[in-house]
């Protein structure tokens, strides 16, 4: 799974990394600690060749979908289902992202009854590319409605460095398959399923953090920081 997520960086440092020909976004944007579902959040996709950065909410509405309240359950995507899901095929096929990030977060189970939080991201403490996939929806029962561009995450088994705290994690594209996996005339799908396995077991690294990042309430640059679990429970 995932839940929450960081995109502090900033979107001219995203664009130069991911190598984005077009910033649709402020290139001010404030930095965010704690994503949470419902966000507007950083995505990349192909347009007509064209690289961009802009934004979604994240929360995945399929086109054929009476209301974006289905996006509340939509946030993540199983990679082992995705071409037999109706709110995903279509877009695993011909609408899929990147959603960069600087880390994300998980909850490690303790004895007692809280949840230990821990903030996983790149060794080297580059960005990640987080596989994701996207739609466009319309209301179709107010007409001129705008169009709301959604998005998810598509989430694989855990390598081991991650199932000591959970048996679910996002899927991390490399810089090799960016081009083929925002390709949207690449419908063979068969040529980017090889992506959707976990990364290697030395890719990330974890820490823990305080238990602050629970409440979406709190968003700033503390929150990743190393906190020595021992002080958060009694």
């Amino acid at each position: 799974m995932c839940g929450r997520f960081v995109q502090a960086s900033a979107p001219t440092l995203l664009a130069e990394h991911f190598h984005v020909d077009e910033l649709i976004v402020d290139a001010t944007l404030e930095p965010h600690y704690n994503v949470a579902p419902r966000a507007e959040v950083l995505t990349i996709v192909d347009r007509d060749h064209t690289r961009s950065l802009g934004r979604m909410r994240w929360g995945l509405v399929p086109f054929w979908a009476e209301t974006s309240a289905i996006g509340d359950h939509m946030i993540n995507a199983r990679a082992e289902t995705l071409l037999e899901k109706a709110a995903f095929r279509s877009a695993f096929e011909r609408r899929r992202c990147i959603v960069p990030v600087d880390g994300f977060y998980e909850w490690q189970a303790t004895p007692g009854p809280k949840k230990q939080p821990m903030y996983i991201h790149s060794r080297d403490n580059a960005p990640l590319a987080l596989a994701g996939l996207w739609e466009s929806w319309r209301d179709q029962e107010a007409p001129g409605a705008p169009w709301l561009r959604t998005c998810s995450v598509i989430t694989t088994n855990a390598n081991s460095m991650m199932q000591p705290v959970h048996d679910r994690m996002p899927v991390i594209l490399e810089e090799a398959d960016w081009d083929e996996w925002l390709d949207r005339e690449v419908t063979k799908v068969g040529t980017v399923v090889p992506m959707l396995g976990p990364p290697a077991d030395d890719r990330l690294v974890m820490h823990p953090v305080s238990t602050r990042v629970n409440s979406a309430r709190h968003d700033d640059a503390t929150l990743i920081e190393r906190e020595d679990p021992l002080t958060l429970f009694p």
